[in-house]
């Protein structure tokens, strides 16, 4: 008994040995922990992701003097002239090379082969030679001279003309020569060439176009503009133009054509004739200036 109470102490104190550690680091920790100053938790504001917008000025306060509104819009052709054969022909010179070549007023820019309208034009000439000389004999029948022809009367010279199918030969003769003439084709404006539809040795057709011309000389620009504008836009009304490609020139024009229908946008179409310049193409990008008079 008394050896087993020995042995209890012993483990007793071999427990309290190994624990001493540990309570004396714990009762560090709670001695610091109460010495520790408190402090206040302050509430954290939420920041806001975006910058309040600044207010826009009044309207009443917007109401400038002198201001100009621009419109973007295209300048255009007035017309786009076809050149056509009349003469169903083979086309034996062609001056047409590319698109976007130009050509002035007058110009040939193809011939068509005339060699049968000219051995017609000498099978006519025979035709009428032989109506003059029945003519002649139809009034030398009547008692007139030969060198005294011009003194029948116009009525026996009408049925002698008739008779003798004068007119008939004279008239076919006229028409093959005017035939000839149109196997020369020259350019009707001066312009640039567009839409090439044949080629040198190619089948001319009466009616076909070989090309179309671009006439630079009248070209217009086209815009719209909001409805509320549209009293600034009357008819006659003059504005100006800048290009893209030259910004730095203004190029005037005078307002020719106003659309009477106002479109789904709000919008109406406007077109301004151009004064001619060699920096102006048709399909330029163009923005139309005008300066209103406040009244």
């Amino acid at each position: 008994m008394k050896n087993r109470n020995i042995q209890l102490r012993h483990e007793a104190r071999r427990r309290h040995a190994a624990c001493g550690p540990f309570l004396a680091f714990a009762l560090l920790l709670s001695l610091l922990t109460a010495c520790r100053p408190k402090t206040e938790v302050q509430p954290v504001t939420p920041q806001r992701d975006t910058l309040d917008a600044k207010p826009a000025k009044a309207a009443a306060q917007q109401q400038p003097l002198n201001y100009q509104t621009a419109n973007k819009g295209k300048i255009e052709a007035v017309s786009e002239i076809p050149v056509c054969s009349r003469l169903a022909e083979q086309i034996v010179m062609f001056g047409i090379e590319r698109t976007g070549q130009y050509v002035k007023k007058g110009q040939v820019v193809a011939r068509l082969s005339d060699a049968a309208l000219r051995e017609k034009i000498l099978l006519s000439k025979a035709k009428l030679e032989k109506a003059e000389f029945q003519y002649e004999a139809i009034l030398m029948g009547q008692g007139y001279k030969h060198g005294h022809l011009d003194d029948a009367p116009d009525n026996l010279k009408k049925v002698a003309r008739i008779n003798s199918g004068y007119n008939v030969a004279k008239a076919e003769l006229q028409e093959l020569q005017l035939q000839l003439s149109y196997c020369t084709v020259v350019a009707p404006v001066s312009g640039y060439v567009l839409k090439i539809q044949n080629t040198l040795y190619g089948a001319a057709k009466p009616g076909e176009a070989l090309f179309s011309i671009v006439d630079i000389d009248h070209l217009k620009v086209s815009f719209d503009v909001l409805e509320n504008e549209l009293a600034k836009y009357e008819m006659g009304a003059k504005v100006e133009a800048t290009t893209v490609a030259y910004p730095g020139e203004q190029y005037p024009a005078t307002i020719s054509a106003v659309s009477p229908v106002i479109d789904e946008n709000g919008m109406i179409h406007v077109e301004a004739t151009l004064a001619p310049h060699p920096h102006l193409l048709p399909g330029m990008t163009a923005f139309v200036t005008i300066e209103p008079v406040r009244q």
